[in-house]
């Protein structure tokens, strides 16, 4: 049976069996699968299946219905631990794009995207549940920030050797998925084999929790998640589409991206720390409504791919500073929440990725220019929702107005 360690005397552990060390290579882990697998999809669908704008939000729309359907994290934690399903979730995603391109027609591409979504969404939220459990609230933003960093690194390396070996060594599709898929599973398996299963000092609530003092932390995340939906499925694909941007080239582009994150996600960790979840969220919200029209001027004026290519690595950057309402909903929630509401908020987070991606294909085959400007509307509305955030967020004082609520009576 395994080593059952409860998170305090969890220290005491040699380093390569700590929990910062287990959130430090699931950090690594993942990205290496799904890292490779955004990028070489969109020169994937389009030179091998032979996508266009509709094809490519039909696939976003059925990738993101796992995530729709995270809530059933808090089912499946009634008998497995959230650490173990973890594992199984790396695993699932690890497994399925190393076959993702023995899968090359759209029916195909359906199917073992829905098993790698699977694997991603359960993984992010359960990752999510045991980050806010396993860290001090004191050095939250600060850990969260280098965990960034090091899912950069390890998303920089597989980039970095797409880009010095994709035309050197003429790869395949199928060689490059399979060995991104193979690292992720070797990782998966040091885990389990290495580590303990880690009890935290608070035990989860392993029921459905929707409480009205969350309902701004519910907000922000539908909205976080429509927005997030329109750059992730239409920005790399405006640039192989509209640009004729190869497999090393956009590749390169993220190289470069993931540069400035590992530089600057540690930084933004501490700007967090110090200035406060509202004034770091405000300041990613303003920067993503001027990205988003930019975008839309690409279309509208005729820019070029310098400017789209600036536009891309921005929008990344200021997506880092998600880790602001990580942090807000770690101030707020009482400690036995944590889990169930991940669960949540991440269904909350994809209720508009399963039907906006399908519709805005539609749209963007006539006016792409339009998808770009209801993303600057939808961060408009994020930054409006932010200015509602206390500068010190609490349980009792999670908004504004809390002030003005009448007291809760007394037990």
């Amino acid at each position: 049976m395994k080593q059952i360690v409860p998170l305090a005397k969890a220290r005491a552990l040699p380093l390569h069996r700590q929990p910062v060390t287990l959130l430090f290579l699931m950090a690594i882990a993942m990205p290496l699968s799904f890292a490779t697998w955004s990028a070489l999809l969109n020169n994937f669908v389009i030179e091998v299946a032979q996508f266009d704008g509709s094809d490519i939000g039909w696939l976003h729309t059925v990738r993101e219905i796992p995530g729709f359907l995270a809530v059933g994290v808090i089912a499946v934690i009634l008998f497995v631990r959230e650490q173990t399903l973890a594992m199984i979730s790396l695993g699932m995603l690890g497994v399925a794009t190393a076959l993702t391109a023995y899968f090359p027609s759209m029916g195909g591409l359906l199917f073992i995207t829905l098993i790698s979504s699977i694997g991603f969404h359960y993984y992010e939220t359960v990752n999510q549940s045991l980050q806010l459990q396993w860290l001090p609230k004191d050095r939250a933003p600060q850990m969260l920030g280098l965990l960034v960093s090091a899912a950069s690194a390890a998303t920089l390396v597989a980039y970095g050797v797409i880009v010095v070996t994709w035309r050197a060594y003429d790869l395949s599709y199928a060689f490059v998925y399979m060995v991104s898929g193979a690292l992720t599973l070797g990782i998966v398996a040091y885990c389990v084999v290495m580590m303990p299963h880690f009890e935290a000092p608070n035990p989860q609530v392993k029921k459905f929790v929707l409480r009205k003092r969350y309902w701004l932390y519910y907000a922000l995340q539908f909205m976080s998640g429509a927005r997030r939906q329109i750059f992730v499925v239409f920005a790399a694909f405006m640039m192989v589409e509209r640009f004729s941007l190869d497999v090393d080239q956009i590749t390169k582009l993220m190289l470069v991206t993931l540069v400035a994150n590992m530089v600057l996600a540690p930084v933004l960790g501490q700007l967090v720390h110090r200035f406060g979840e509202r004034n770091a969220m405000v300041f990613e919200y303003i920067g993503l409504i001027l990205v988003f029209v930019a975008y839309g001027g690409i279309y509208w004026f005729g820019w070029g791919v310098m400017l789209a290519t600036a536009l891309y690595i921005a929008n990344n950057i200021f997506f880092a500073l998600a880790l602001a309402l990580k942090t807000y909903f770690q101030k707020i929630a009482d400690p036995g929440d944590i889990a169930p509401t991940a669960a949540v908020a991440f269904t909350i987070n994809h209720i508009a990725a399963v039907f906006l991606p399908a519709l805005l294909g539609y749209l963007w085959l006539v006016a792409p220019g339009t998808v770009f400007a209801l993303a600057a509307g939808m961060a408009l509305v994020s930054l409006l929702l932010a200015l509602i955030i206390p500068r010190h967020p609490e349980p009792g004082h999670e908004t504004v107005f809390s002030a003005f609520a009448p007291a809760a009576p007394a037990e």
